[in-house]
């Protein structure tokens, strides 16, 4: 077996992501449905697409995955692999729709880490979790081999998470901020939303408890961890707000424009009328602790690569616009009318910093003269809507979310690019 389809490349690049999915490709059918729960270690993920993080920052995108994936297998043998592809839409639609649930876990990590900063035992038990020095057999190395590489397997995420709430009783919230922090592919909606199912607090009364015996089986023996939690009472519910419209911001008019990448889409789509482009880094505001190394580094060498392929592509590269919101507007403003355009385009950024960031940067921008304008992938109008409930609901749209994926496209516009 070749490396490449062993050993995970998060290389933060297109060209990458596009070597990982040709490698990929033949294992997603029945391979990837009987073997994707083991966690063989990170020296072979040969049984994972390990595409995550490039998925994350827009390198490649979902419906350009389940496209290739459904030109070689039905989708009734790739089902396993599509049906977790569409997991990241769901979350991301479910918490588009409950924008206050994004908000209160930002709340409560304020008033968390506020809380260890005053409680010894709080403070010493987060200490060792993060640090791996628990004495816990696998948790403690998933804790380390987190912050060394930036990335997890999906079961292994999932063993952390309940060991974190239920062996450890600590806060769900300080641990999905720890995953946000360092993970490559650490998305506000996946992220906070999975911790939030192993608590119990997605679907009411049913939680993820981590046993010694499934962790051996699944890591084939690596880890076997002793005095974990025998069971995983929920955690006290929090009846989630009820589901609101998906509001997406004004279009694209079709003026002259610059675009805006953010690390939420490093391969935009490019409307007819843009002149140049910015780009505009905010991994450090996924926490009040900032990021870790590696994530940090991921989404710069994808912003990087998008840079060089927009300038290879003939658009002017007008800035880096500062990571403080604050400073944001004005630094845009002034590279538009350097420019001569009164028009800022950005790829819609799902609920998250990034979109926490934009909606301070909108007045501060019309505040200036400027309009800023949003592009929504056809995937994500689609699909968000149909996530108003469990994802066994959502599934039941899979099929039609295939069907439209399989219509052929209008032929784009010839001033028009996708990098």
């Amino acid at each position: 077996m070749d490396f490449l389809t062993r050993s995970a490349d998060f290389t933060p690049t297109r060209a990458a992501a596009l070597r990982r999915l040709a490698a990929f490709l033949p294992h997603a059918g029945a391979r990837y449905r009987d073997t994707r729960n083991f966690d063989f270690g990170p020296d072979d993920r040969s049984n994972v697409s390990a595409l995550s993080a490039h998925v994350r920052h827009g390198l490649i995108k979902e419906d350009e995955i389940i496209r290739a994936v459904l030109e070689r297998f039905a989708p009734s043998t790739a089902e396993k692999f599509i049906q977790e592809v569409f997991w990241r839409t769901y979350w991301k639609g479910w918490l588009e729709m409950r924008p206050g649930v994004w908000q209160r876990y930002r709340a409560d990590v304020d008033r968390l880490h506020a809380a260890a900063a005053r409680n010894a035992g709080l403070r010493t038990g987060l200490a060792e979790a993060v640090e791996g020095r628990t004495g816990i057999d696998g948790f403690d190395d998933w804790a380390r081999e987190l912050v060394e590489t930036g990335w997890l397997h999906n079961h292994a995420r999932m063993w952390f998470a309940s060991i974190w709430i239920f062996t450890l009783k600590l806060p769900w919230q300080l641990g999905a901020d720890f995953f946000l922090r360092h993970l490559i592919d650490g998305d506000p909606a996946s992220n906070t939303l999975s911790w939030r199912w192993v608590a119990g607090l997605h679907t009411r009364d049913k939680t993820y408890l981590a046993r010694a015996s499934n962790i051996a089986e699944f890591t084939r023996g690596r880890f076997r961890p002793e005095n974990l939690a025998p069971f995983a009472a929920p955690l006290p519910w929090d009846e989630p707000p009820s589901p609101q419209p998906v509001v997406f911001g004004p279009p694209p008019s079709g003026a002259p424009s610059l675009l805006l990448v953010t690390e939420e889409d490093c391969a935009p789509a490019v409307p007819a009328g843009v002149a140049g482009f910015l780009t505009w880094q905010l991994t450090q505001a996924r926490s009040p602790l900032g990021s870790g190394d590696r994530a940090d580094a991921f989404a710069a060498g994808a912003l990087a690569d998008a840079r060089a392929r927009l300038k290879a592509a003939g658009l002017g590269d007008t800035g880096v616009i500062p990571a403080d919101a604050a400073l944001a507007g004005p630094a845009m403003a002034d590279a538009a009318r350097r420019a001569g355009v009164r028009e800022i385009i950005t790829p819609h950024a799902p609920v998250g910093p990034v979109a926490d960031a934009l909606r301070v940067l909108a007045p501060a921008l019309s505040g200036e003269g400027m309009t800023l304008r949003f592009t929504v992938r056809a995937l994500d109008r689609l699909a968000w809507p149909k996530a108003r409930a469990g994802f066994f609901g959502f599934k039941e749209h899979i099929p039609a979310f295939l069907a439209a994926l399989e219509t052929p496209k209008a032929p784009a516009a010839p001033s028009s690019l996708q990098l």
